[in-house]
């Protein structure tokens, strides 16, 4: 007899719970699209944003898009056909990220880190230092890759640019990270900045999202990419509402999202990026117990490395699919797939890697669940594991 019944939990890495006030918030008629209080709650939406991304630099733009449109934006309006870019690998994503440069005809040349290692700065440093006619337009990087949960250190690439005298703009991508991981705009330097509403926004999936920063505006004009949809100009300066949009609103999303930023600046951002660490070194703290005892170990090693996120999981001998389908058949409980950590195909599953998404709309009750339906699936399947992983997460959040 299977027990998942009630209320099905998602605990992948986005898209991720929702709140009922957001779900509330959407459930409504459609507005008038041309007049009246949708632009005033739109405006507040665009400050929200920019208060949660550290900015009053940047202008947060909105497209009805997923991460990948948003990827495309922030590259049509940067680059020309025939510029190269400098992405660093950290897993699947700053991949996919340069494979759609290459398709718009951007010359890409990356240094791949591996699928359990963050940025090294000083390679970075030296591949800008080695560029001495300045070919290089942009650093691209990710925040954290959702595959490998990997958490690189932002402003160290900064870093790394300037002390190259190099004049690259640095390009991040935070989907994942974003409104999880801290993250300082106008304070780390970045340019571009790059995420969407399905994670740590705690929005339905469908909006993507260019932070622009005076440096990459100034790039849009010599960019020859920019395409009408796609273009930052009119987004940034519009004459009149629909232009923020390039035609009608994301009503509903935004109805939505403004409440899910309203609920994010309620509790505070740094109180926000707290309680995902907290509920991050939980996780971490039973994935090290269950390894004491069983092949389970955190694909990133080093703690100061893991994201706030998402935790990617090795499981070894462990048929991670199997303990995937009980959780997801027996428990009502729905782990995220392991992605390709470092292959060159976008798609597929890496096997014996699963991934628990803590992110966004998430308390202590919801993830000690999610640890405690894992143990129980590890246990009614004969799974090697070690004990006490519940009570190493439960002592982590009560010595928070």
């Amino acid at each position: 007899m299977s027990l998942a019944h009630g209320r099905h939990f998602l605990s992948i890495p986005g898209p991720s719970v929702m709140p009922d006030r957001v779900l509330n918030a959407m459930h409504q008629a459609a507005p008038n699209i041309y007049e009246g209080d949708i632009i005033t709650l739109t405006a507040e939406v665009f400050d929200n944003l920019a208060k949660i991304g550290r900015t009053t630099e940047a202008k947060p733009l909105i497209y009805m898009a997923n991460g990948h449109g948003a990827w495309e934006a922030s590259l049509t309006n940067t680059f020309s056909r025939g510029d190269t870019a400098l992405v660093l690998f950290t897993g699947r994503f700053a991949r996919g990220w340069a494979e759609q440069a290459e398709r718009l005809g951007i010359n890409v040349q990356s240094i791949d880190f591996g699928p359990r290692s963050p940025v090294d700065p000083q390679q970075v440093e030296d591949a800008l230092r080695a560029d001495t006619a300045g070919k290089i337009r942009a650093v691209m990087m990710v925040q954290t890759d959702t595959a490998t949960s990997v958490l690189n250190d932002v402003p160290a690439v900064r870093a790394a640019i300037d002390a190259a005298g190099h004049s690259a703009l640095l390009m991040v991508d935070c989907i994942a990270s974003f409104a999880c991981d801290a993250f300082e705009m106008d304070a780390w330097g970045v340019d571009v900045m790059v995420t969407g509403s399905q994670k740590g926004l705690m929005t339905p999936p469908g909006l993507g999202m260019n932070y622009v920063g005076p440096r990459a505006l100034e790039s849009r004009e010599r960019a020859d990419l920019a395409t009408p949809y796609w273009d930052w100009k009119p987004r940034c300066n519009p004459q009149v509402y629909y232009q923020q949009f390039c035609g009608t609103a994301p009503t509903h999303h935004l109805f939505g999202l403004h409440a899910a930023t309203s609920m994010i600046l309620e509790e505070g951002i740094e109180n926000v990026w707290a309680r995902h660490v907290t509920l991050s070194k939980a996780v971490h703290a039973a994935v090290e117990a269950w390894g004491q005892g069983g092949p389970l170990e955190c694909n990133i090693a080093e703690p100061a490395h893991r994201s706030r996120a998402v935790t990617s999981i090795r499981t070894g001998s462990i048929d991670a699919n199997a303990l995937r389908r009980y959780c997801e058949d027996e428990l009502g409980l729905t782990l995220g797939v392991g992605l390709p950590l470092g292959s060159p195909v976008m798609g597929g599953r890496e096997e014996g890697v699963f991934r628990i998404g803590h992110m966004g709309h998430l308390s202590p009750p919801m993830i000690l669940g999610t640890l405690a339906s894992i143990e129980t699936a590890l246990t009614a399947l004969n799974m090697p594991h070690g004990q006490g992983a519940v009570a190493a997460a439960a002592a982590v959040i009560a010595g928070h």
